[in-house]
């Protein structure tokens, strides 16, 4: 095997990129030993002898992965958490999703006739007051007052 040095720096100073950057094609190594000059470098870079190899960056597959996974909601155990939960989710954020929830259960309650106006309004009240931890916990209640007969809703 010829040492190509010579030709290598030649070449990448014609191609402008650095000498780990310059292919030389293996099986027409042995004419490109007499290559001296550059003239003789430049004509065998037109003839596809010698060429420039493509930059090669950093890949994003690892990233994507990460990404789709975080999206699905893995990678958020108690070790990745970084802040407390009241910043992660306000306080506020957390106190109008519960909120909406049950005040969306009370009003479909009502419209489905299963609780009286006056219920609903007491039940509203309650829940706003911050009795309730969450819809199931409303609907306990109800059921424990006795405005809802037992089992599913």
């Amino acid at each position: 095997m010829p040492d190509l040095a010579n030709q290598r720096r030649l070449a990448a100073q014609i191609l402008r990129c650095g000498e780990g950057r310059v292919w030389i094609d293996p099986a027409s190594q042995e004419e490109l030993e007499d290559a001296v000059t550059r003239v003789d470098i430049r004509s065998a870079i037109k003839s596809g002898v010698i060429r420039r190899k493509v930059l090669r960056g950093t890949s994003r597959g690892r990233a994507r992965r990460r990404a789709a996974e975080l999206a699905r909601g893995r990678h958020a155990g108690p070790g990745s958490r970084r802040g407390t939960p009241s910043s992660r989710q306000p306080r506020k954020e957390r106190w109008m999703r519960r909120i909406r929830a049950q005040r969306k259960l009370l009003r479909e309650l009502r419209l489905s006739k299963k609780i009286p106006a006056n219920v609903y309004r007491e039940f509203y009240r309650r829940a706003k007051g911050g009795m309730f931890r969450s819809r199931s916990h409303l609907l306990v209640n109800l059921r424990l007052a006795g405005h809802l007969p037992e089992g599913p809703a």
